[in-house]
């Protein structure tokens, strides 16, 4: 055969070596960097895939059992945010080190605990031996916007230190669960005493005022914080802060003065709602 047909195959085949190592690389690149949808924006893809895919094939219906799984997936999804209150809206991860039993992620994800956005960032480092994969997580950092808390910015800190996820999203669920209830607690009294109960800091905040237009002067601060313990678990950690006119009737002083181991006790009885609706029964805030 000629030299000149040999080398038309010689060069055709390096074009195609050239073509296959271009490809390869593209590949690695988006391995290493890959952006994973919410799984709220995977199932609304999938509905939309189901309707305009599948609505323009007629007599087409997908496998029964297909329809069936997708359907509990999407329950236990809608299940799962209900019962915890945690969304992810975004996730990316980027490949930082790979070899043949190691591997280095970078991850970032972010979303929201109830009315808590949060953003999250840290490295999963993967090793594999002959009989199982070991797993770790380092350089978490950890961001949530939860206004002024010094108590959660501890919490926070520590489950940074200790890299502990499962940790951090528990806690984090309870800490806003008793959040959303004080606030809807807050906006129940002042709904119902508007011309009594104040809210400084707004739905918010984690104190509230009471103030009888009668008696100018008298405030009760109701200040309802949250306390971590080491294991990072949340109890609700209610007080009473009187402040008391010197013009106050004598009776009705006395009162008010023992007002904050009264309402300590009321909580221990009757729970927190019922404490405060006795509270202003109590000192005769209610009309």
């Amino acid at each position: 055969m000629d030299n000149s047909v040999y080398q038309v195959y010689e060069d055709e085949i390096q074009l195609l070596e050239e073509e296959i190592k271009l490809l390869t690389e593209r590949y690695e690149d988006i391995q290493q960097e890959s952006t994973f949808y919410s799984d709220e924006e995977v199932l609304k893809s999938a509905k939309l895939f189901q309707r305009e895919f599948l609505g323009d094939h007629k007599g087409y219906e997908p496998p029964v059992d297909l329809k069936a799984e997708l359907e509990n997936l999407e329950r236990d999804l809608s299940f799962l945010v209900k019962f915890t209150g945690i969304q992810i809206t975004s996730h990316s991860k980027k490949a930082l080190e790979r070899t043949a039993n190691r591997t280095v992620q970078k991850h970032r994800l972010s979303g929201n605990c109830r009315s808590l956005p949060f953003c999250l960032e840290f490295q999963l480092l993967e090793v594999q031996n002959k009989e199982n994969v070991s797993a770790a997580i380092t350089g978490l950092s950890i961001v949530v916007e939860s206004g002024q808390c010094s108590e959660l910015s501890k919490f926070v800190s520590s489950a940074e230190e200790h890299g502990n996820l499962l940790m951090f999203f528990r806690n984090l669920s309870t800490y806003a669960e008793w959040c959303e209830h004080r606030r809807c607690t807050f906006l129940h009294f002042k709904a119902k005493y508007p011309n009594i109960v104040t809210l400084p800091e707004g739905q918010d905040g984690d104190h509230i005022m009471l103030r009888n237009p009668q008696l100018p002067g008298l405030e009760l601060m109701i200040v309802w914080k949250m306390h971590f313990n080491e294991e990072g678990k949340t109890t609700p950690v209610l007080d009473l802060l009187p402040k008391v006119p010197e013009q106050a009737l004598g009776q009705k002083k006395a009162v008010i003065a023992n007002a904050p181991t009264c309402f300590r006790s009321m909580l221990l009885l009757f729970g927190i709602e019922t404490a405060i609706e006795n509270l202003i029964h109590v000192v005769g805030l209610e009309k």
